[in-house]
């Protein structure tokens, strides 16, 4: 937990825990399969944890040995457990194939789940207050009005709101996930929405810039744009930058890669770096991920990240402001 009071995290993530039953095969009656732990909340604590942030985790857990068994993971990632809660219900469970090439086929069991029990009155004012950052995400909004309501009271909180819309359109709809992000927006220090399938349907937008500048004029402080295997497109007071992406050294199964940036570039803000440095930092985690099998089956060291943001190709920027900033993105700490 890297030594954090229980009211004084750089970083508090919020949102939902699952099982994740993972297989190399499609599923079928025999089939071999790895348990381990997932969701978005998690590989983005984790994340954060590994990028050197003390970091806590607001979720429910079922109060049996399930639940405790979860908890032991996630303080095994360097995440603080202070802030879980324990109540009776159902542990939420998704089962993951991936094939060779690290594609996904999901299958939740989650409706009715502990965590969607998660509500406004887990949210203390003064952890949520004293933060470096709180992150919460679309999923978190989808999976019940208590939930969404939290994020909201939390987002009112925050000094520094990050919100990823993680648009789901098995929990949401598009026009559910649009009212979200256009509510959250306003109150973001940073948001963080995939191009293009994101960027079209919940802001209208048809290039990166576009949802970027969309977003900048709903007074989201910074936005990255995350275009996939191209890289992150970065805007903020009236700069850009692109940051390439960083190759991945093997590609296994591409859950939690995007947590893995969203917790990376937020950790790194939180502790100090530049934006352009930390969102390559979050970029270098992002294609180290995908090397290993489930959300949180491999989290990099920050000292593996760092070395691995140090190779590809530079980041460039749109500005001389910006130009100094992406410079540190590949020379800083080298």
């Amino acid at each position: 937990m890297n030594g954090a009071k229980h009211d004084n995290f750089d970083v508090v993530v919020m949102g939902e825990i699952l099982v994740e039953v993972a297989t190399d095969l499609p599923f079928a009656h025999g089939v071999p399969a790895q348990l381990g732990i997932s969701g978005d909340a998690l590989n983005v604590a984790a994340a954060s944890a590994a990028a050197g942030a003390s970091v806590g985790l607001l979720a429910v857990l079922t109060d049996d040995d399930l639940g405790q068994s979860i908890a032991a993971r996630i303080a095994e990632l360097g995440i603080s457990t202070d802030l879980l809660k324990y109540r009776q219900g159902q542990q939420g469970v998704y089962l993951v194939h991936s094939d060779p090439e690290g594609q996904r086929e999901f299958s939740y069991a989650r409706n009715g789940s502990v965590g969607s029990s998660l509500g406004p009155d887990d949210v203390d004012p003064r952890v949520f207050q004293s933060a470096g950052a709180v992150v919460a995400g679309g999923i978190a909004c989808a999976i019940s009005t208590t939930s969404r309501a939290a994020v909201v009271k939390a987002a009112s909180l925050a000094r520094r709101f990050v919100f990823d819309p993680n648009f789901r359109p098995r929990l949401t709809t598009v026009e559910d996930a649009a009212a979200v992000l256009a509510e959250l927006a306003p109150q973001a220090f940073l948001v963080t929405p995939s191009f293009p399938g994101e960027t079209s349907m919940l802001l209208g937008t048809s290039t990166p810039r576009e949802a970027a500048a969309r977003l900048r004029s709903m007074r989201t402080e910074l936005v990255a744009v995350t275009c996939g295997a191209e890289g992150v497109q970065l805007e903020w007071d009236g700069d850009s930058a692109w940051i390439p992406a960083v190759p991945a050294p093997a590609v296994v199964d591409q859950t939690g890669a995007g947590d893995a940036f969203v917790g990376t570039l937020t950790a790194r803000l939180v502790l100090g770096d530049s934006f352009p440095t930390a969102a390559r930092y979050g970029a270098a985690a992002s294609s180290l991920v995908v090397g290993g099998k489930g959300g949180t089956g491999f989290i990099p060291t920050f000292e593996q990240t760092r070395k691995h943001a140090a190779t590809g190709t530079p980041a460039t920027a749109t500005s001389a402001k910006a130009a100094n900033a992406v410079e540190g993105a590949v020379s800083s700490h080298a």
